[in-house]
């Protein structure tokens, strides 16, 4: 039986190559392709971990998605949908600490992301919530300055502004609480998003217990916008507030003959 290396002298233009050419070619072509074939499993690996964390993550099964993306971010330090996912996770699962530091990673890998600052505020938000008086008073200031960088970086941003109105309302005024300031922010809404801005109007207003004025701001909200969230806000000061049961299940039928129609 002839050799593959004489059988493919036998055909031109090879004929007056020498014989270990052909070897040597044979030789490595197939080595070349067991080597291909070894390494398409490995990325083929990598890539099926990363969607079974985010289809884990997107489900809500969070605590079985946090070790696939940390073995992620052990082969890719930088990827930043793997951060970000395990900063979220870490916000779910109630490990703001955690949370704080993937959030500042994204930050320092991508300083003109609106939205990293605002989860980051987020974070430090819930942190200062959580840790008491003295660790608010540590990290209010730079989570104002996060929802801050968040408007300059997105002009449009509501979410931060929204975050705004509440650090002014709940900081105590020798912290920088105030009123005026989170009216300014609430006016700022009313320009981006006029069902937002009555929204915020009225919040400020049931906070400082204006009830009859937080009616008419969700009223006109409702008018607006009609969202569940508009009708949620007043069907609540109706309930908890104003202890008004009957306007609040009236309230409660009309949004839901409105969805049905």
């Amino acid at each position: 039986m002839k050799s593959i290396a004489v059988t493919l002298l036998s055909q031109k233009p090879y004929k007056y190559l020498p014989l270990f050419f052909f070897d040597k070619f044979i030789y490595f072509s197939v080595k070349k392709y067991f080597l291909f074939l070894f390494f398409i499993p490995l990325f083929s690996f990598s890539q099926t971990n990363f969607e079974k964390a985010e289809k884990l993550f997107n489900e809500g099964k969070y605590a079985l998605a946090k070790p696939l993306f940390e073995i992620e971010l052990k082969d890719s330090p930088n990827h930043i949908k793997t951060i970000e996912h395990l900063g979220d996770i870490s916000i779910h699962l109630n490990n703001l600490d955690k949370a704080i530091s993937y959030y500042r990673m994204l930050i320092k890998l991508k300083p003109n992301e609106a939205s990293f600052y605002y989860k980051y505020g987020g974070a430090l938000g819930l942190k200062s919530q959580a840790g008491g008086k003295w660790v608010a008073i540590r990290l209010i200031g730079d989570m104002k300055d996060a929802f801050e960088k968040a408007i300059s970086l997105k002009s449009n941003h509501l979410e931060a502004r929204w975050a705004l109105i509440e650090y002014y309302l709940q900081v105590p005024g020798l912290f920088g609480g105030s009123e005026r300031k989170a009216q300014n922010y609430a006016n700022q809404l009313m320009t981006l998003s006029p069902v937002d801005g009555y929204l915020a109007r009225g919040k400020i207003d049931e906070y400082f217990e204006r009830f009859k004025s937080a009616e008419k701001n969700y009223l006109k909200a409702i008018q607006i916008g009609g969202s569940k969230t508009t009708y949620d806000r007043l069907t609540a000061l109706y309930k908890v507030k104003l202890i008004q049961p009957d306007k609040a299940i009236k309230v409660f039928v009309e949004y839901q003959e409105k969805i049905k129609s």
